[in-house]
């Protein structure tokens, strides 16, 4: 498998890549390999599958471990797979049907093994249907003899407690896997025999053929040991012991359960040498005590008055820095250790917090809390050393178990670690320190002067103090994190950079900073007196509202902030900011953060008054622009307005003498009268227009017609643009939609860039003098309306700044006309731009977004004109 998982890496298979790698963990497993090392492997490979983010092959290799974690007793019980960091019931709910059917057959087989294990047999049968309904998907895999083994075993387990309905299908059942197992164990005896042999044992039990079932239990764990399957033969001792306890052959039944005991432990499934010890039948504890070299768990054996005395100086501690100097100096003198390192859990990482070393009638003990760790002595090369094995420490970290080096230049499985080879001591002891089923830390311990100096009574106080000490440790740090979270509220409350009150929802302020106490203008002796209350600095209108909000602040306990008012000693109000928290849920008493924004509010208060002058200052200067660009077109709007009086006086008198005629010309005298009325609605409509540009009247919003807009623009300054010679062209779009504004404020744009153009091409002395405006509608629903000039145009730094307030290109000119007409267009929603026309002259562009997106009616009347 490790061939094949190179293989498909350089080949760049990372699918098959994957498959090897679990298919690594499951050999591992089958052989009875030592359950450490197969955890070593599986998270090698659980790292390259996360990264290759195969997430059902990640699920699979996933229960490996939590196999794995269950035996090794590191899970809520031996039949679950929950701990601290795996929620088995959330981890079976995404056992969807979407997923990989394999992955999923594969966890309720696992499942239906580590339930059969710890004797939960009415679980592990759940299991054996769960991947029953998903066996296809195992055809070629070593987990379909797991299925067959062990659903053969629990059924056997629970037959004699069984209806007779269920016996006769069981009893099919059975004979159904013992073949399978048969066929199996007839191809490769090696791998099969011993399970072939279980499964017949088991049925010549139910089956009172007791003498056959010792004797098929006999063959099954000389050929599970031949092959070295330690879990198997252990399997085969636990059931030849319960037939003989129920058969009561009390001898033979602690025989096997020692030896079942022994084979679990070798395995380093330590959950399940637990559960048998548990389980254990009477007597057994008295023969374990005085079996040769058996370790002291006999609480007489130990020094019970210097353990309690250690105990409770450790307990008494509750300060971080003096506990932990009292935990390294007393750990010591119990371990018989000459150097020691505290490493506690920060986040993910272990930290070290604390080292001491034996010196001459002393303990030294150094703490790194608030400094570093002194830097690492150097090997021969230059390279640091490392401060500590990180192997051992990593599996003590994973596995969350004690590791005891008795010689540690003897092989061991952490020989190749750089510490041990670069420092080489003698003994080494490494302990968990653990709370609430977490590791919070742990305790490397050194002796470089003996091996075996870490003796079993030395370990059995050291694992006690060391569970003392966690919880100690635990206390302590709590009790750190509370001063260190006080001592910074103190420092905000004494900061004032905000007010900070302390009360009680019936109104009583019990304590306030110096900051709060400036918002409402009270001092230190207002409320030490008890006179303060925040129900009465609350004004009347705001007290219904308070109290909505207490029911709300009983409810959730908080109150994001929100705006009120407070009354002040001298009567004034203070508008503030206040965000509120009660200390205990269905408590009384909270807290209150107060922001003073009465300075705020007056600044908005003249923002507000500000901005009206600034838009009354703003109409007034349109207005004036208005006039000023109406002045310049007196000449020629009195000449518009002296045509039409003319013409009405010259029909009038033409009128009366076709009336005088003998006999009177009525038709001609009617032709004569309708020119007047056309002449005067004429003049009219030049004074009215003229009217409405001059008048100071507030913006209003409609629905204009930009094309019939602009005419009425030319028609007042037609006559300007031939006093110049200036030669208008018009280009109306058809179908322009109408947009929604100021008609007034966008003819005023229309009438400043026309004759800003008229001027501008005054000042040439010869040549085509040519003005062009140009409405037309923009893919993006825009309008845009044109007026490009043949004058002397713009240059680049006239272009940037010609819409700027003051700036102007006329000797007399203010400067204001175009930031005027560009306030106007931005406040309809739109823009005004500047360009240089080709080949000479200037271009300015009114783009207004439109009112509707439906077109307007076609105009006949609409198209190019030229004037």
């Amino acid at each position: 498998h490790r061939a094949a998982v190179r293989s498909a890496i350089e080949t760049g298979n990372l699918t098959f890549a994957c498959y090897s790698t679990f298919q690594i963990n499951t050999t591992l497993l089958l052989r009875n390999d030592p359950l450490d090392a197969v955890w070593r492997e599986s998270e090698k490979g659980l790292d390259f599958v996360r990264k290759a983010r195969f997430r059902d092959i990640e699920d699979v290799i996933v229960t490996q471990q939590r196999l794995i974690a269950a035996l090794q007793g590191r899970t809520a019980s031996l039949s679950s797979f929950s701990d601290a960091q795996f929620d088995e019931a959330a981890f079976e709910a995404q056992l969807t049907d979407d997923r990989m059917t394999m992955m999923v057959c594969w966890y309720w087989v696992t499942k239906l093994q580590i339930c059969f294990l710890a004797g939960d047999y009415a679980t592990a049968l759940v299991a054996s249907e769960r991947a029953k309904q998903r066996l296809w998907a195992l055809f070629d895999q070593i987990e379909l003899v797991e299925y067959f083994y062990y659903t053969a075993l629990t059924v056997a387990a629970l037959y004699e407690r069984a209806s007779a309905a269920e016996q006769g299908g069981w009893r099919e059942l059975l004979a159904a896997h013992q073949q399978k197992l048969r066929e199996l164990a007839d191809t490769h005896a090696p791998t099969f025999a011993d399970r072939h042999a279980l499964v017949s044992a088991e049925i010549a039990r139910i089956e009172r053929r007791d003498a056959e079932a010792m004797r098929l239990y006999e063959q099954a764990i000389a050929a599970a040991s031949e092959s070295g399957f330690v879990l198997d033969e252990g399997v085969a001792h636990e059931l030849a012991a319960g037939l003989c306890v129920a058969r009561g052959w009390a001898t033979a039944a602690r025989a096997h359960c020692d030896e079942a005991r022994s084979c679990f432990a070798r395995w380093g499934a330590h959950g399940k040498v637990r559960q048998l010890d548990a389980r254990m039948p009477p007597g057994r504890e008295a023969a374990l005590a005085s079996r040769p070299g058996a370790a002291p768990g006999d609480g007489a054996q130990l020094d019970l008055v210097s353990v309690t005395k250690a105990s409770q100086a450790i307990s008494s501690q509750i300060v971080l820095d003096d506990l932990i100097d009292t935990l390294m100096q007393i750990l010591l003198e119990n371990a018989g250790a000459q150097t020691g390192q505290l490493l506690l859990v920060r986040g993910e990482q272990l930290v070290l917090v604390a080292d001491a070393s034996v010196g001459q009638k002393a303990i030294h003990v150094r703490q790194y809390l608030s400094q570093p760790p002194p830097a690492l002595p150097l090997h021969g090369t230059g390279v640091p050393l490392p401060a500590w094995p990180d192997s051992i420490v990593n599996y003590v970290q994973r596995c969350q178990e004690r590791v005891l080096l008795d010689d540690a230049m003897q092989s061991n499985p952490f020989s190749a670690d750089d510490y041990l080879v670069g420092r080489r001591p003698k003994s080494v002891l490494c302990v968990p320190l653990m709370r609430r089923s977490a590791m919070i830390g742990l305790l490397y311990l050194e002796n470089n002067l003996a091996t075996h100096a870490f003796t079993p009574q030395r370990v059995s106080v050291l694992e006690l103090l060391a569970s003392q000490a966690a919880i100690t440790l635990e206390n302590a740090r709590l009790y750190r994190d509370l001063a260190e979270r006080e001592a910074r509220i103190r420092r905000l409350v004494d900061a004032n950079i905000v007010g900070i009150l302390i009360f009680h929802l019936e109104g009583p302020i019990f304590e306030a900073n110096e900051a709060f106490l400036r918002i409402v203008g009270y001092d230190r002796d207002d409320l030490a007196s008890g006179r303060m209350r925040w129900t009465e600095l609350t004004p009347p209108e705001w007290r219904d509202r308070d109290n909505q909000l207490i029911t709300e602040l009983l409810a959730t306990g908080t109150l994001q902030p929100f705006e009120k008012e407070f009354f002040r000693k001298d009567g004034s109000r203070a508008s503030v900011l206040i965000g509120v928290a009660m200390f205990e849920a269905g408590g009384s008493e909270g807290v209150g953060f107060v922001l003073d924004l009465t300075e705020r509010k007056r600044v908005e208060a003249e923002a507000r008054v500000s901005e009206r002058r600034y838009r009354e200052v703003q109409m007034e200067l349109a207005h004036l622009n208005r006039a000023a660009t109406m002045g310049q077109l007196t000449a020629s709007i009195a000449h518009e307005v002296q045509q039409p009086i003319s013409a009405a006086a010259t029909y009038a008198a033409a009128a009366l003498r076709w009336l005088n005629a003998k006999p009177p010309d009525l038709d001609e005298v009617r032709q004569a009268l309708d020119t007047i009325v056309n002449e005067a609605m004429r003049a009219g409509g030049i004074v009215g227009g003229i009217r409405k540009l001059v008048k100071k009247a507030p913006p209003r919003m409609d629905r204009v017609d930009l094309n019939e807009a602009v005419r009425e623009v030319l028609e007042l300054t037609q006559g300007e643009a031939a006093k110049h010679n200036v030669a208008v062209l018009t280009v109306l779009g058809a179908g322009l939609p109408p947009v929604l504004g100021d008609r007034v404020q966008l003819q005023q744009v229309v009438l400043n860039l026309i004759i800003n153009a008229i001027e501008a091409m005054s000042t040439r002395g010869t040549g085509l003098r040519e003005l062009q405006i140009c409405t037309a509608a923009e893919p993006l629903h825009d309008v845009t309306i044109a007026v490009r000039d043949s004058g002397p145009g713009l240059s680049p730094t006239e272009v940037k700044r010609v819409f700027d307030p003051f700036y102007t290109t006329k000797e007399n000119g203010l400067g204001m006309g175009l930031s005027i007409c560009r306030s106007i267009a931005e406040a309809h929603g739109g823009r005004l731009r500047a360009s240089a026309n080709v080949p000479r002259g200037a271009v300015f562009e009114l783009v207004l977004p439109r009112g509707e997106v439906a077109r307007a009616p076609f105009s006949e009347n609409e198209g190019l004109r030229v004037t």
